[in-house]
């Protein structure tokens, strides 16, 4: 448990009380990885759960055919390999770090349940969590098998939307800054950088949005 102190920066674990989490925190493991490695493989013992503290993580797995399938891009104060403490004995996706520096905290799954179970509260926003993530990738897996491209990118927009954007007090736009690379976009929904490039112009041209490296626009409709 002498990893826990992270919790403290991140929202999901905010009922954990501070002077309990800072015991830990001059103890604390992290570990680093560089750009393609990889935290753990398909197959691999789930016996953790694991805090991004930097970098970015992509979760995903190979279908039959040899191709992959990127499930999640994931950042900062993020949690990954949550199905450990949910009773899977192994994992049926790969996680891998997709920047040089990536630093992540892991945490055993016996000591997740322990806090889980001596903390109902607690208990409640993790299974909350897991519950939100499985139902956002259902929603993704439907896209890529029934939408066309252009429907995804809208979807993943709106995601975006939601997850790290704000109101323009001026204009009513939608402002974005995000943690994703053209290249990070364009595996989540399924396309090429090229196709996505494509279709970014075409809404920035039709005043949808409008973007830049690091922020994106949605303009008030």
């Amino acid at each position: 448990m002498k990893s826990l102190w992270f919790f403290e920066d991140v929202n999901l674990f905010n009922i954990l009380c501070p002077h309990k989490i800072e015991t830990y925190k001059d103890e604390h493991d992290f570990d680093n990885y560089r750009k393609k490695d990889y935290i753990y493989f398909e197959d691999d013992a789930a016996s953790k759960v694991y805090l991004i503290e930097k970098g970015k993580v992509k979760i995903g797995y190979y279908s039959e055919e040899g191709n992959e399938i990127v499930k999640a891009i994931l950042a900062r104060g993020e949690i990954f390999g949550e199905t450990a403490i949910l009773g899977e004995l192994k994992r049926d996706e790969f996680a891998q770090s997709i920047d040089n520096g990536t630093s992540i905290c892991p945490i055993n799954a016996d000591a997740m349940l322990d806090l889980m179970r001596n903390n109902k509260s607690f208990s409640l926003k993790i299974y909350k969590f897991i519950g939100f993530r499985f139902k956002r990738l259902e929603r993704r897996l439907q896209l890529l098998l029934f939408k066309d491209t252009k429907t995804r990118l809208m979807e993943f927009l709106t995601e975006l939307s939601i997850d790290y954007g704000h109101d323009c007090e001026i204009t009513g736009d939608k402002i974005i800054k995000h943690p994703y690379t053209q290249k990070d976009m364009a595996s989540l929904i399924g396309t090429s950088r090229p196709t996505l490039n494509i279709l970014m112009n075409e809404l920035k041209e039709d005043k949808i949005i409008n973007f830049s490296r690091k922020e994106l626009r949605i303009s008030k409709q």
